[in-house]
């Protein structure tokens, strides 16, 4: 049941505002109150990512200013609404942004990343002292933090859930050559699930010192992005993680007769790119798109976590969330993958 002495101590509370891009502002702002089968999360870590990195950059189509951001997370049960079942105050929790309807035409098919309604219902503001979790997204999407896990390692449920969701697409990796390209912190988490799942992994990319670093997360071999063309590198799957449209187009050039391009990073609204269709239909190459996840997804991105996957590895540093402003602009200028926010710090 909500607990209204413990709100009573802390009407307000201390949340991120991306105000425009460039800039961001700590508010205070009342405290939210969960209503009926919602969580009232006391925030232990928030991570940034890169959509928060574009929004800061150029702004968002998903994520409105002036408003709130932030939706990578974990911490603990503050009190919970009316008719919440399997959660209470003090549980320490990991969760994802989203949750499908269950009721829409495409959740009827399965394709739950898919539901007409998932973006709508989405929630941000990690970036806060609190968030609340409303209840479609409590049913299906939140889990209970293992005592021998970390806040920050729980808080990548949300990043891995999509990684976990495009290697689901594409089907066994084991003994496959995989190009991923790209060296950020996504390209990163794929190296580490399909190294985890016995893939062949080249990883392609711009800077040498990224390059080499990804080689750590279980990478075979690293390579110029400028080289890959001349080096005679042919996948069986290759996974573009940067976003890019001359990317893009280069992809297929780099896979085998029969292989499959998964193309996770996403481009600006509005963009177009171009294939070679000679080679798209006579070498019968896949073109595939990755979106978002399913709650199969986040399920099994929860099981690699708490099995010990090393995600905690992608966090650069952790800092207090008085501190945003200057962790974004670090981000903006290439510094760190990820960074962990701490409103108690």
């Amino acid at each position: 049941m909500r607990d209204d002495a413990f709100l009573s101590y802390n009407v307000s509370m201390k949340a991120a505002y991306l105000i425009e891009p460039g800039k961001i502002e700590l508010r205070d702002i009342p405290t939210p109150t969960p209503s009926k089968g919602e969580i009232l999360v006391k925030i232990d870590t928030a991570l940034t990512c890169g959509t928060d990195k574009k929004a800061f950059l150029r702004g968002h189509p998903m994520i409105p200013m002036p408003g709130p951001f932030g939706h990578e997370f974990s911490g603990t049960v503050a009190s919970t609404g009316k008719n919440l079942k399997g959660f209470k105050e003090g549980d320490e929790i990991m969760a994802v942004h989203s949750a499908p309807c269950g009721k829409c035409w495409y959740c009827s098919k399965g394709l739950f990343n898919q539901c007409l309604n998932i973006m709508d219902t989405k929630i941000l503001g990690a970036f806060a002292e609190y968030i609340v979790i409303p209840g479609h997204i409590a049913k299906r999407n939140v889990f209970l933090k293992p005592r021998h896990l970390s806040f920050e390692a729980a808080a990548m449920l949300e990043p891995l859930s999509c990684v976990t969701h495009a290697l689901t697409g594409i089907g066994s990796v084991k003994g496959k050559e995989v190009v991923v390209i790209g060296a950020g912190p996504i390209a990163l988490m794929h190296i580490l699930l399909l190294h985890h799942r016995g893939a062949e992994v080249t990883v392609l990319g711009r800077d040498h010192n990224k390059l080499s670093f990804a080689r750590s997360f279980g990478a075979q071999r690293a390579i110029v992005l400028s080289e890959a063309i001349s080096s005679g590198l042919r996948a069986d799957l290759l996974i573009e993680c940067t976003g890019s449209v001359d990317v893009w187009e280069l992809s297929p050039s780099l896979v085998r007769r029969g292989g499959t391009v998964l193309l996770f990073g996403g481009c600006k609204t509005g963009t177009e790119a171009r294939f070679d269709t000679h080679k798209l239909h006579y070498e019968e190459i896949t073109l595939k798109g990755s979106f978002h996840f399913t709650p199969r997804d986040v399920k099994e991105a929860y099981r690699l976590i708490k099995e010990g996957i090393a995600v905690e590895r992608l966090i650069s540093e952790v800092c207090g969330l008085s501190d945003i402003q200057e962790v974004f602009s670090y981000l903006a200028q290439g510094k760190g993958l990820k960074y962990a926010l701490k409103p108690s710090k």
